[in-house]
């Protein structure tokens, strides 16, 4: 049995000189981040006449996606200048444990965009009566506080396992190769791990899907002035989700199916996919798309010189 005190990231080991070149990438695709999706945050909060759910999602979004990156970016650029990878246990778990939990937020916020979209155009009538305010708040606090009880569970069970190694062939810690390394009994890990995907990806997945086809339906039935209208207000939506689903499906089939069958470097990419192109594609379509966070985003430019 090995020391379970540290893992050791191994895809660092002799990356040579090229690592400021990746860091200094990192650090440029980090500070974009931060400030695309505090520029939303900012502008959504200023503005009250964006104070409606479709916004307030919006603003969640990318609350969530500084969330993510800040436990993915920070490790990363630290790890890039180091001559030693090692994490501690407890880190680890903690990072995988933030890491997974962005990624199911994620996925529930797009849910709720999407159930958010079916309603205005498929029950517009009943659109206020439905999307109330305090029904916006509770449906929020569930998107954070279920996925992150569901991850913390998966992070004590994966703290609990006895470790036979300890070296972690990923650039950041991950549940399923943690759960790799044990030697002990790894059916509770298993069992609850597809709970998790099945009710924070799978689930979440059916329902963004028939909510979609619900209004492409109504929008095929109705007038030209009304599906230019939906499609407005979908369209950006589809592409975050289609992004972010195509994204999140490399991660999972190349951490258990595919790693060893591509490049290394070709499998690092897609992996971290859903860490990288999200966070900062979002903030980039809803702020090009939407004219109302667009004018704001412009006028807070202007009073900024």
């Amino acid at each position: 049995m090995e020391n379970r005190t540290y893992f050791y990231l191994m895809l660092y080991e002799n990356i040579g000189y090229i690592r400021y070149a990746f860091f200094s990438l990192g650090f440029v695709l980090f500070c974009a981040i931060v400030f695309f999706n505090a520029l939303i945050i900012l502008v959504i909060f200023l503005e009250r006449t964006l104070h409606h759910p479709m916004y307030i999602l919006i603003s969640c979004l990318s609350v969530n996606s500084v969330f993510g990156t800040a436990a993915f970016f920070p490790r990363l650029l630290t790890d890039l200048l180091s001559d030693t990878h090692s994490v501690s246990h407890e880190a680890c778990i903690l990072q995988a444990f933030v890491i997974y939990s962005y990624a199911a937020n994620e996925n529930i916020i797009l849910m709720l965009m999407a159930f958010d979209r079916y309603v205005a155009i498929c029950k517009p009538l009943q659109y206020n009566n439905i999307m109330t305010p305090r029904v916006l708040s509770v449906l929020i606090a569930i998107s954070w506080i279920y996925p992150m009880i569901c991850l913390g569970i998966a992070g004590i069970l994966n703290a609990r396992l006895t470790m036979c190694g300890n070296k972690l062939w990923k650039v950041y810690c991950h549940n399923w190769e943690i759960v790799k390394l044990s030697c002990g009994n790894t059916i509770a890990n298993n069992v609850f791990g597809f709970f998790n995907m099945t009710t924070t990806l799978i689930i979440p997945l059916h329902f963004i899907l028939y909510s979609y086809a619900k209004i492409l339906i109504i929008c095929r039935k109705s007038s030209l002035d009304f599906r230019r209208k939906a499609y407005q207000t979908c369209i950006p939506h589809i592409v975050i989700l289609l992004n972010f689903s195509v994204a999140l499906f490399c991660e999972v089939t190349l951490s258990r199916f595919a790693t060893l069958e591509l490049p290394i470097g070709l499998s690092i990419i897609l992996s971290l996919e859903f860490l990288i192109v999200p966070p900062i594609l979002n903030p980039l379509v809803y702020g090009l798309n939407f004219p109302e966070i667009r004018k704001k985003i412009i006028w807070i430019i202007k009073a900024s010189k």
